[in-house]
C-alpha cells in the first residue's frame, strides 16, 4: 500500500539539506521502490529500506541485513558498501522525513493533542482519550507510555512513551486507515531529543509540570537540556494548555507570548480556569471569571488525589479546544479510570493501599502528601525502587521525596536491567536525609509488597510505587517473570482474609 522510490528519497533529502552522498552514487536506479521501512535488523520483509540508527549500531548487524537481500540502507556513517548506502547528516531527522512521506503524511489527517510533563502525562492522556472517545464514537487513537490503540477499540502494551519515528508514523497511518479522527499522544523529552516527533504540529499541546528527571549521561546531561526538550512541544503546537502552578511557569508563559501561541492556563486563582478542590477528595470545581470554553462547574472523579483535579482540568480544557461536545463532560470524567494510577485497596484492618506508577520526585511527593492528608493520624509506607540504566539522577530525588513525605520505605527492585538492585537501593537510601524514616530492604519485589502490607496498621496508607499494572521485570536485558504489583497486593489480601 505504501511505497517510496530512490528518486523521491533523493528529492526529500536534498530539500531538507540532509544528503551527503552525491546524486550519481545512488541514482542509477531512480525508480527502485521500497514497501517497508525498518531500523531493526530482525524486522526485514519485502523491499526494505533500512536505517542504521544509534551510536551502538554495529557493522555486523548491517551485514546480516544485506545478506537478507536488502539493497539500500541509510546511515550517518559509511560502512564500506558504497553501491548500497545513502549517507546523511542526521539519521533521526531523515527517519522522520522519509516516514512522513512514505506513510502519506498521516500527521496532517488527524487532530492531535500532545501532552508533556514530568508527572501526570499518562493520567491526562487517558482522561482526554476517555472524553473524546465518548464524544466521537471511539474514533480516537491513543499513544501512551502504557497502552497504544490506533483504532480506538483494540489496545496493546506500549514499548516507548513516544515511539521511534518509523513506528510513530506507521501507527498514525493505521489510525487514518481505521477512520480515526483524533490522536491523543504523550510526548516525552526524548521524543524531541531524538527527533521522533520531528515535523509534527499539534493542534493542542498540554504542558503539565516540570522538575528534574531523566538526567544522566545517556539521556539528558543537564536539567536545562531536559527542560529545553520539553519546551519544544509548546513551539510545535497551535495552542497550549499550561498549569500555572508548575515550576518555571514564567519561562513557559514567556515562551508562548514571544511566539504568539494562544494559551489557556489552569490551576491557581490567577489562572484562566482556577481549580477549586471540593470537600470530597474526588471532587473539584472549575471557576473561571470568563468561561469562554463553557466548562465551569462541579466535577467528580473516579480517582483519589487532589493532584488529579489539575490533570482533569487540563483534559477538560484540551478537549474543549478541539470542540468536543460539552453535554457529557461530567459523565465522561467521572467514569474514567486509569490502569496503574491510584488503584485502591482496603486492607482487612482498615489500612489503605494504592498501586501507582509514581517513579520520580514530583509523583512520589504528591502521593506522599496525598496520603498524609488522607490519613493524618497514620503512617505513610512506601514500596519503591528505580530502573537500571537510565534516569540516574532520579535516585537522589526519590531519596529527597522519601525524606519529606514518608515514614517507612521498603526499597526493592524495579526493572534493574544490568544494574544491581541492591546498588540502586544504596543510592536511594544514601539520599534519605530524614533520620526518622524507617528503611527496610527487600530485593524481591513480591516479598517487598508483602512486607509493606504486613507493616500497615489501621490508620496507615501503603503506596506501592513504580510498576503499576506492568507485569514482567527487566533483568539483564531480558523480561523476567513478575505478575504485577496489583497481583501481589490482591494475593496478600486473599491470603490474609483466608
Amino acid at each position: 500500500m505504501y511505497t517510496i522510490t530512490i528518486e523521491e528519497i533523493h528529492q526529500l533529502l536534498s530539500q531538507h539539506n540532509l544528503l551527503v552522498t552525491p546524486q550519481k552514487d545512488f541514482m542509477s536506479h531512480p525508480n527502485e521502490a521500497f514497501d517497508t521501512l525498518s531500523y531493526n535488523s530482525q524486522e526485514i520483509e519485502g523491499q526494505t529500506l533500512f536505517f542504521c540508527k544509534g551510536a551502538n549500531f554495529k557493522k555486523e548487524w548491517l551485514v546480516d541485513v544485506l545478506n537478507t537481500g536488502v539493497t539500500t540502507y541509510i546511515s550517518e556513517i559509511s560502512y564500506g558498501f558504497p553501491e548500497q548506502e545513502i549517507l546523511v547528516t542526521d539519521i533521526r531527522e531523515t527517519m522522520a522525513i522519509i516516514a512522513q512521506a512514505f506513510y502519506q503524511n498521516p500527521q496532517d489527517k488527524l487532530i492531535k493533542i500532545g501532552i508533556t510533563g514530568t508527572k501526570g502525562k499518562t493520567s491526562v492522556a487517558y482522561l482526554i482519550h476517555h472524553i473524546l472517545r465518548d464524544a466521537f464514537d471511539s474514533k480516537v487513537a491513543l499513544f501512551s507510555s502504557e497502552e497504544t490503540t490506533t483504532d480506538g477499540k483494540t489496545y496493546r502494551s506500549s514499548v516507548l512513551t513516544t515511539p521511534e519515528a518509523l513506528v510513530l508514523y506507521k501507527q498514525m497511518a493505521e489510525a487514518v486507515e481505521a477512520g480515526v479522527t483524533h490522536l491523543v499522544m504523550e510526548v516525552s523529552s526524548q521524543a524531541y531529543k531524538t527527533k521522533r516527533a520531528f515535523g509534527i504540529t499539534f493542534e493542542v499541546g498540554v504542558f503539565i509540570n516540570i522538575s528534574p528527571d531523566h538526567i544522566s549521561p545517556i539521556e539528558h546531561p543537564t536539567f536545562e537540556d531536559y527542560f529545553a526538550c520539553k519546551q519544544q512541544l509548546l513551539l510545535n503546537s497551535q495552542q497550549v494548555v499550561l498549569n500555572d502552578q508548575s515550576d518555571h511557569f514564567d519561562v513557559l508563559e514567556a515562551l508562548c507570548l514571544t511566539h504568539d501561541i494562544p494559551t489557556v492556563t489552569y490551576g491557581s486563582s490567577n489562572a484562566d480556569y482556577p481549580v477549586i478542590d471540593g470537600p470530597d477528595r474526588r471532587e473539584f470545581h472549575l471557576e473561571a471569571t470568563e468561561d469562554f470554553l463553557q466548562i465551569n462547574g462541579d466535577y467528580h472523579l473516579a480517582m483519589f488525589g487532589h493532584f488529579n483535579h489539575g490533570n482533569a482540568a487540563a483534559a477538560l480544557i484540551a478537549t474543549a479546544l478541539v470542540e468536543a461536545p460539552k453535554e457529557d463532560l461530567k459523565n465522561s470524567v467521572s467514569q474514567c479510570t486509569i490502569p496503574g494510577r491510584m488503584n485502591f485497596f482496603e486492607l482487612p484492618n482498615g489500612a489503605y493501599a494504592f498501586v501507582d506508577f509514581a517513579h520520580n520526585y514530583l509523583s512520589l511527593s504528591a502521593l506522599g502528601t496525598f496520603a498524609q492528608d488522607l490519613r493524618p493520624d497514620g503512617k505513610v509506607i512506601l514500596v519503591t525502587g528505580s530502573a537500571g540504566g537510565k534516569a540516574l539522577s532520579r535516585r537522589k530525588d526519590m531519596g529527597q521525596a522519601i525524606s519529606e513525605s514518608y515514614d517507612i520505605v521498603v526499597l526493592t527492585e524495579d526493572d534493574p536491567d544490568f544494574e544491581s538492585p541492591a546498588a540502586i537501593a544504596d543510592e536511594i537510601q544514601a539520599a534519605i536525609t530524614n533520620p526518622e524514616v524507617e528503611v527496610f530492604r527487600e530485593m524481591s519485589r513480591a516479598k517487598a509488597i508483602t512486607l509493606a502490607l504486613s507493616l500497615a496498621t489501621a490508620q496507615d496508607v501503603v503506596i506501592i510505587a513504580g510498576k503499576g499494572t506492568e507485569a514482567g521485570m527487566k533483568i539483564e536485558g531480558k523480561n523476567a517473570d513478575y505478575l504485577g504489583d496489583g497481583y501481589y497486593t490482591k494475593k496478600w489480601l486473599e491470603n490474609t482474609k483466608a
